[in-house]
């Protein structure tokens, strides 16, 4: 990169003109230092819970610590960690089941922050139907889709004493839920709750993560190759994006950003970001626990630890796994962001 910096300086301004050059006006941008590219692979379209990458690029934050990122929005056909894997993105997003992975398989990739303090994953049910907690949802039908059921499923049949019995495929339409006031169904915090109050219901949510459900989630996954040899990029990178996600969730000057995420997402308008970001905020999603003191991204050994164990416990993960493969916290815990 540099190598290629000093050629294209080199034949714009050729040999003794450069110091003549500096004094012109504008001439700064002939001699501005070159930014390093990235890509950013999404895990799903573009929506609230991405907020704080697209300010990032909307607010030139990624500009000012000598980066232009790409974002690319994921969708129902795309893999981010085969993208990584085949070497078509730099940085995706995932989450801490993905990393342990990592780690059992002896692949080369590792999670450097986790944007969410919180897993979003909710259950679903209706107000007023006398499932209060998760204990009144033994036996009964729940809505369950096919990541769910080797991810926070095993989790719930663990801590509460669900049967496999229970699950039901979920297909991502709440029709069959409106119809059932004692359905049960997974979704996002974000999402489910929003289309079923705009259809009239009153749902009743249970986040996951309340109840002891500790995978870090939108997590900044990356190469260890990239790592290694450029640790000053993904530094900036880390940096910039948790500036981003800091004003995002403060509502600072978004509009861009905002207008942004509907362009790349048609099916998302105003009024499901603004609930997003409500409840994202209410719920302390991105911020609660160790980002209040280490700043967003945060992620701990002990955490780790213990949401492994847990993973262990349930029967997702072998024993023994050398699980600390799977992240490093060199980038993060650094109180960026943080007012």
């Amino acid at each position: 990169m540099r190598t290629r910096y000093r050629i294209e300086r080199r034949a714009l301004l050729g040999g003794g003109t450069a110091l003549a050059l500096a004094a012109v006006p504008g001439a700064r941008v002939a001699l501005a230092q070159t930014l390093d590219r990235v890509s950013f692979q999404t895990n799903w379209r573009a929506q609230a819970e991405h907020g704080g990458y697209y300010q990032a690029v909307a607010a030139g934050i990624y500009r000012r610590h000598g980066i232009e990122c790409e974002l690319r929005a994921g969708g129902p056909q795309q893999n981010p960690a085969q993208l990584l894997l085949a070497g078509r993105v730099d940085f995706i997003m995932s989450n801490g089941f993905q990393a342990l992975n990592y780690a059992r398989e002896g692949i080369p990739f590792l999670t450097i922050g986790s944007i969410m303090q919180k897993d979003p994953q909710v259950l679903m049910t209706h107000e007023g139907n006398g499932i209060n907690r998760f204990e009144d949802m033994r036996g009964r039908p729940i809505l369950v889709g096919a990541a769910g059921r080797v991810t926070y499923w095993p989790f719930l049949r663990a801590k509460f004493g669900f049967t496999d019995e229970q699950v039901r495929p979920y297909t991502f339409n709440i029709q069959p839920w409106l119809a059932d006031r004692m359905a049960i169904q997974q979704g996002f915090l974000s999402s489910e709750p929003f289309a079923a109050i705009s259809a009239g219901a009153r749902p009743k949510i249970f986040l996951i993560a309340d109840a002891g459900y500790e995978n870090y989630q939108t997590t900044i996954d990356v190469s260890q190759r990239m790592v290694n040899e450029r640790a000053d990029v993904v530094q900036r990178f880390v940096n910039a994006t948790i500036e981003g996600w800091s004003q995002y969730m403060r509502s600072e000057n978004v509009a861009a950003a905002n207008a942004m995420i509907i362009r790349d997402n048609p099916e998302m308008d105003q009024a499901k970001i603004d609930y997003a970001v409500r409840v994202m905020n209410e719920q302390g999603i991105v911020l609660s626990g160790d980002a209040l003191q280490l700043g967003i991204g945060a992620m701990t050994d002990a955490r780790w630890q213990s949401f492994y164990n847990t993973t262990r416990d349930a029967g997702i993960n072998p024993p023994n796994l050398d699980f600390r493969k799977a992240y490093d916290l060199r980038f993060i815990n650094k109180r960026v962001g943080l007012t």
